[in-house]
């Protein structure tokens, strides 16, 4: 993973951390059921797009190759290969 990625993905998980702990003190003062499950909507989505960033990351660097810094593990993948990854991968996501 590129330093970009990485940096946007360390950025992510650190709102998603924050989200997470401003849900926990809306539950600790008994906030308004409704506006706490907004809040959950919010992190849903903000994790879908971490999930999203990570998916179409491994997708071009790790699959197809568009970065050396994964080796040469997808250079030497059959197309064959490449669709099960592709399969195995959507799969964990989108559980």
């Amino acid at each position: 993973m590129n330093d970009n990625v990485s940096q946007d993905a360390k950025k992510r998980l650190a709102r998603i951390g924050g989200q997470v702990a401003g849900i926990q003190k809306m539950v600790d003062e008994g906030r308004y059921c409704v506006d706490i499950l907004t809040q959950v909507s919010a992190l849903r989505a903000a994790l879908d797009q971490f999930g999203l960033l990570m998916l179409s990351t491994h997708l071009e660097n790790c699959v197809y190759g568009n970065d050396d810094s994964d080796g040469d593990h997808c250079h030497n993948m059959s197309s064959e290969e490449r669709l099960a990854e592709i399969k195995v991968t959507l799969n964990r996501f989108l559980k």
